[in-house]
């Protein structure tokens, strides 16, 4: 037999095929056992009488995570929090249907206005402190001589009226940038605030332009429990708002080009 044959018909070569081919299915079997930790068991609107299904492979058993600094306990897969109310209706009858919200689509939070309803607590540094706040509190944050500062500038929307006036910027202390605006509504006088990816600062004309909304949906945006830092869970509804405005913040965006 020739070097490295075990019988005439199994070398070791061969072997180790085989043995890399359990393996990998092992591994592939385990990260997709793994990832149905969250959103599992899903809805299911195919099969008759089941409601809810995990498929194949089953959902593993349930695990226990201690989130730093705040040493709260986690278990996954575990009772799923209660999402919020879907404001929609499928459009047909069929399966996997779109959904066309009912009533004011701004605030309908479906389509690229939907969120996930995250936990109420503020995304922490690797120190222990709230991320992203205000300049107020991270004092240490100042605006470059050279570039402009929109407190003070006016907020216009897609329309061309005015939703209010900059009053603060927010920062992200993990990753030092700006991420909100903080400005005061011209209507009703309300604290909310808007993305900076979604902000357009004109120095030269002292404003800041908002495309996603019109001047007075800005009175709707979602408002903070505390300002001086922003949980996750309000972040999701603040970014969730203005996406939302994309596409239902006119009649016309709803619309087809064609």
């Amino acid at each position: 037999m020739p070097i490295g044959a075990i019988t005439n018909y199994i070398d070791v070569a061969q072997l180790t095929l085989y043995v890399f081919w359990f393996f990998f299915f092992g591994l592939v079997f385990w990260i997709r056992q793994e990832d149905k930790r969250e959103g599992y068991p899903a809805e299911s609107q195919r099969v008759r009488g089941v409601k809810m299904m995990e498929g194949f492979p089953p959902m593993p058993k349930p695990k226990t995570f201690t989130m730093p600094h705040t040493g709260r306990k986690v278990v996954k897969p575990g009772p799923e929090a209660p999402q919020y109310k879907l404001n929609a209706e499928p459009i047909a009858p069929w399966p996997g249907a779109p959904l066309a919200p009912t009533g004011n689509p701004m605030l309908a939070a479906v389509g690229p206005g939907s969120y996930s309803a995250r936990v109420a607590e503020p995304d922490l540094t690797h120190g222990g402190e709230p991320r992203i706040v205000p300049m107020r509190v991270a004092k240490h944050f100042s605006v470059v001589d050279k570039d402009p500062d929109p407190r003070g500038m006016p907020v216009i929307g897609c329309d061309g009226e005015q939703g209010g006036t900059i009053k603060e910027i927010w920062v992200d202390r993990a990753e030092p940038q700006i991420r909100y605006l903080e400005l005061e509504t011209a209507k009703g006088g309300k604290r909310v605030l808007v993305p900076i990816t979604l902000s357009k600062v004109r120095g030269k004309k002292g404003v800041v332009e908002v495309e996603s909304i019109t001047g007075a949906q800005f009175a709707d945006a979602p408002t903070l429990s505390n300002y001086d830092q922003i949980t996750m869970a309000e972040e999701d509804k603040v970014v969730a708002y203005y996406g939302g405005g994309k596409l239902y913040a006119t009649p016309e965006r709803a619309e087809p080009f064609l």
